[in-house]
């Protein structure tokens, strides 16, 4: 009778295959307790940046020298900074910063590497070869002074270290979804769907693309943990995001000079970095754990 209603019309075995596979990544993912902290710090980080800034008393951007350099008390939880503004509020509305900073930057990263190492790995040839020698080009430098480079040329601000930190995350996705394509395209089931017809476009979209996702997560979820780190690391410099905007990097900038007089205005900035980094990485690591097809539930 079971074998009867599993025959049914109208049962999906995908659907079904689909519904168990996202339910043991699931399984996997609650079993590594470290992947859950990350994931539940991210959470809490996104909702701090959508709403946080609705919820702090204090000014980021106000200057009050009667109250520069405070240390931590009830009225301002993590102390004030040199000119008197509030460490507490300035982390809170950074966050977006940092967080949009991440995103984006990475968002670029994908728009331009995905296509680049799909076109590489399933044309091949002559192609493969002009994007592989790009993509080394882009290789050859450090990520940080490849960024740095790039901002110099571009000027300091926020948009320009997106582009730029979005430049240094191509040649990552691009060689992650290149191999991933090449090792899809040589399955039997894609000479199965063109010798039916299929063109390149729909093969590439309907066929590819859905099976090379998961490495592309993975390595997007880590690439925002770098390219946070970069970023920080570039206004940190005075090539990012300019005072007085309470961007977590600058104000680890401004604070270095009072690390030994009134250590909470860099300490503070910096763990705050130290934690979204730490939060994306780990969270990466078991979300490449649970997506590894190789891994018992």
């Amino acid at each position: 009778m079971s074998d009867a209603k599993s025959a049914m019309p109208g049962t999906n075995s995908h659907d079904i295959k689909g519904y168990s596979t996202r339910q043991m990544i699931f399984k996997r993912l609650k079993k590594n307790k470290a992947a859950l902290i990350g994931g539940y710090l991210i959470l809490f980080f996104i909702i701090v940046a959508l709403i946080g800034p609705f919820f702090t008393v204090h000014d980021p951007l106000r200057v009050d020298y009667s109250t520069k350099l405070l240390s931590p008390s009830t009225t301002h939880w993590l102390g004030t900074d040199h000119n008197g503004r509030d460490i507490f509020t300035r982390l809170v509305h950074g966050m977006s910063i940092t967080l949009y900073i991440g995103f984006l930057s990475v968002l670029v990263g994908i728009v331009i590497g995905v296509p680049l190492g799909i076109s590489a790995g399933y044309y091949g040839k002559a192609l493969d070869s002009v994007i592989m020698r790009f993509i080394d080009i882009l290789l050859a430098f450090p990520g940080i002074l490849l960024a740095i480079a790039l901002v110099s040329v571009l000027g300091g601000s926020i948009s320009n270290v997106i582009l730029a930190v979005g430049i240094f995350s191509v040649p990552g996705f691009a060689r992650i979804t290149r191999g991933s394509t090449l090792a899809v395209s040589k399955l039997e089931y894609i000479d199965a769907v063109r010798a039916l017809g299929a063109g390149d476009l729909r093969i590439i979209f309907l066929h590819i693309l859905p099976n090379i996702l998961s490495p592309i997560i993975v390595q997007a979820t880590i690439r925002i943990a770098i390219a946070i780190l970069i970023a920080s690391g570039l206004s940190f410099l005075g090539l990012g995001a300019q005072p007085p905007t309470p961007e977590w990097g600058a104000m680890l900038s401004q604070g270095r000079s009072y690390m030994f007089d009134h250590p909470h205005v860099a300490l503070y900035p910096g763990l705050a970095i130290m934690t979204v980094v730490l939060a994306f990485n780990i969270f990466g690591d078991g979300l490449r754990d649970a997506l590894d097809p190789k891994m018992k539930a």
